[in-house]
């Protein structure tokens, strides 16, 4: 039942949807924080939510607001599982999409890649008379009168969404708006390039524009089933989404713009490290989620998470904006094996969750990271983990020793090995954003959550010279809190070419003013004040013939432009150029402007004394007997040396030989070299 208007003022939650479970976090009126875990409700991910919230209402009072981040977007793509789309297009460029790209990813392989499949076959897209050149001029008239067998095309098939895709839109979009007022009487769901990516490179805009119309039906469904149920428990609750940014949306823009939810997941806990970065004023960090699929890695400078305009989702290429993250396949799941010339491997295959490792005794039989972990003594058999799964170190030993046969290793040889095997592969994900982006990796703090991430942060940061590891307070829900903590955001971009040394400051002005519109209306219509947004320029550098660009903070000056531009490229690429330097497009991002405020602080909970102990290996020590702690009862100024393990209730932390971890007030752990 809705609870009343004085309780539904106590907190404001963050939800995090993913595969398995829904991670909550709320905060109450006195700055306190709660959470919980509830199994995601499948196909129906707004009960989980319901239900989560519901458990949360029993305790502390209805939320007055609700950020939620989810995964059906990426899933639906991942997965195949999106609408069929209609596609619109200017005469003669029909087949953009199936030509697609030439990349050849291995040099010395003659055999080019196969094309992905083209997201719509060929007798769903459909053209129509018109063309408007790379300035913005109109060199044929948009045809209308052939817009009804066009209709009765797309109706045949059954469509309720069509895409839209005119050659050169970016720089004059009055023909896509003249085709979405002329389909929208008959189609459900109308998307125009001019609105989702105003840039150019056909196959690119194109690919993004479909995506979104293939996910349109599914987040509008997902979208009102959600605000029903979550007005039902108060018709008052405001309601914002995650978006690939790392910012909230409105559900009127995420019912326009659905794509922007993909990677809203790993977002949100690139926010999360971000929020805290900007807490415990960490300069350079590296957020590091280690799950039972994946490892995701972002880079963090001065409390703002890099981001990137264009990554690909499945086969396809989206180009909007993303938080950088990189994700490897590897994770507590990820399976050992030996490869065709006797090589260990860990990863990227996958035992999931069914069956899972061998230890979960679901039928798993195959050797895996979280095996390993237990076989090594940095899990604890006797615990349930998540509440109800329990590991079974007789079927972890098992699987061990078959695989250390094969080169004639002991089982504990065998899990070191794969750990070993596995950290390498996260070190290379650590230094893709970190040293081939001309940064020293030296340099950072790594933020490590999720459920395998605080167990293996440790040795990492050995093996990479990094000082200093952060174990969040609710690592387990970090993604939940990275939604709580992320702003309002709205981001909008344009092609403009010209060169520096011929720029016109004017016309550029005027380009940036009508982006800015373009992001602060909604903001005003969320009802933030004008004087409370921020809103920054940035511009897509290169130098004149390059095929790719560099994203630099925009400022009126050219030289000055130039400048800053000649630093990034020269700490990217180790040099720089007399050559000239164009201008390619613009981008405003506009942030809702947020009150900094401290974590609340935890108190410890009794002593700090061990709950117990277990035999573990280390490579330094051999096998030795080390203490369990609670992490509950780890405060500011209160610290253990190494080697031992702290335990909560959804992971474990491995302080290694030669580390010493230590308690903050915000009940956050800190893993340093003695």
């Amino acid at each position: 039942m809705p609870s009343s208007a004085r309780d539904s003022a106590l907190i404001r939650a963050g939800v995090d949807v993913g595969g398995t479970f829904t991670d909550l976090v709320a905060l109450d009126a006195s700055g306190g924080m709660v959470a919980c875990k509830v199994p995601t409700s499948s196909p129906q991910p707004a009960h989980g939510v319901l239900a989560g919230l519901q458990i949360l209402t029993a305790t502390s009072g209805t939320p007055a607001s609700l950020a939620h981040g989810t995964t059906i977007v990426t899933n639906a793509i991942v997965e195949r599982r999106t609408s069929a789309v209609g596609l619109l297009t200017t005469r003669g460029f029909r087949d953009v999409l199936e030509i697609a790209r030439q990349n050849r990813t291995h040099l010395y392989h003659l055999d080019l890649p196969a094309k992905p499949e083209p997201l719509v076959p060929r007798r769903l897209r459909l053209e129509i008379t018109e063309r408007v050149g790379p300035d913005g001029a109109v060199l044929t008239p948009l045809a209308l009168d052939e817009i009804a067998p066009i209709v009765e095309a797309f109706r045949r098939e059954g469509l309720e969404s069509v895409a839209v895709c005119l050659l050169h839109a970016y720089a004059n979009p009055a023909h896509e708006r003249a085709l979405r007022l002329a389909l929208a009487p008959h189609f459900r769901h109308v998307t125009i390039s001019s609105d989702i990516n105003a840039e150019f490179r056909e196959y690119e805009r194109t690919s993004t524009t479909v995506l979104n119309a293939a996910v349109m039906p599914l987040a509008a469904d997902y979208v009102d089933q959600l605000a029903g149920a979550l007005h039902g428990l108060n018709a008052e609750m405001q309601i914002h989404l995650l978006h690939s940014a790392g910012g909230m949306m409105s559900l009127d823009v995420a019912r326009a713009r659905p794509l922007a939810m993909a990677m809203s997941g790993p977002a949100a806990g690139a926010a999360a490290a971000a929020h805290l970065a900007r807490t415990l004023r960490l300069a350079r960090a590296v957020a590091f989620d280690m799950g039972g699929t994946t490892t995701d890695v972002c880079l963090i400078a001065d409390g703002v998470a890099e981001t990137a305009s264009q990554r690909r989702l499945g086969d396809y290429p989206v180009r909007l904006p993303f938080v950088a993250v990189e994700s490897i396949g590897a994770g507590g799941g990820s399976i050992a094996r030996a490869d065709a010339a006797g090589a260990l491997k860990v990863g990227p295959q996958s035992a999931g969750a069914f069956p899972g490792p061998a230890a979960y005794g679901f039928g798993g039989d195959e050797p895996t990271v979280t095996d390993a972990n237990l076989v090594l003594g940095y899990l604890d058999p006797e615990r349930a983990y998540g509440g109800s799964i329990r590991l079974d170190p007789g079927r972890a030993w098992a699987a061990l020793e078959r695989l250390g046969r094969r080169w004639s290793l002991s089982p504990v040889e065998a899990a070191h090995g794969v750990t070993e095997v596995a950290n390498a592969n996260m070190l290379r994900a650590l230094r893709l954003v970190t040293v081939q982006r001309g940064h020293d990796l030296r340099e950072f703090a790594l933020i490590a959550y999720g459920g395998a991430g605080p167990v293996h942060a440790g040795a990492l940061a050995c093996t990479a010279g990094i000082a200093r590891v952060i174990v969040p307070a609710h690592s387990g829900v970090f993604s939940a809190l990275g939604c709580l903590v992320s702003p309002l955001r709205y981001d909008a971009v344009m092609t403009l070419r010209g060169r520096l040394e011929s720029w016109e400051a004017k016309r550029a002005e005027e380009a940036f003013r009508d982006l800015e519109a373009q992001c602060v209306k909604p903001l005003l219509s969320d009802g933030v004040e004008e004087d409370q947004i921020t809103l920054q320029r940035s511009a897509d550098l290169r130098y004149a013939g390059q095929n790719y660009e560099i994203d630099v903070r925009h400022t009126e000056d050219a030289a000055a432009l130039r400048r800053t531009f000649e630093a990034r490229h020269r700490q990217l690429y180790g040099y720089v150029t007399g050559e000239r330097v164009e201008c390619v497009t613009l981008r405003v991002t506009a942030r809702a402007r947020t009150l900094a405020a401290d974590p609340p602080v935890i108190e410890p909970a009794g002593s700090l004394a061990p709950v117990g102990e277990q035999s573990a290996y280390f490579r330094e020590t051999g096998q030795l007997r080390i203490a369990r702690y609670p992490r509950s009862a780890f405060g500011e100024g209160r610290s253990v040396a190494g080697p031992a393990l702290i335990e909560d209730d959804w992971s474990t932390i491995v302080v290694y030989p030669g580390q010493r971890c230590q308690g903050d007030r915000f009940g956050n752990l800190r893993l340093e070299v003695l």
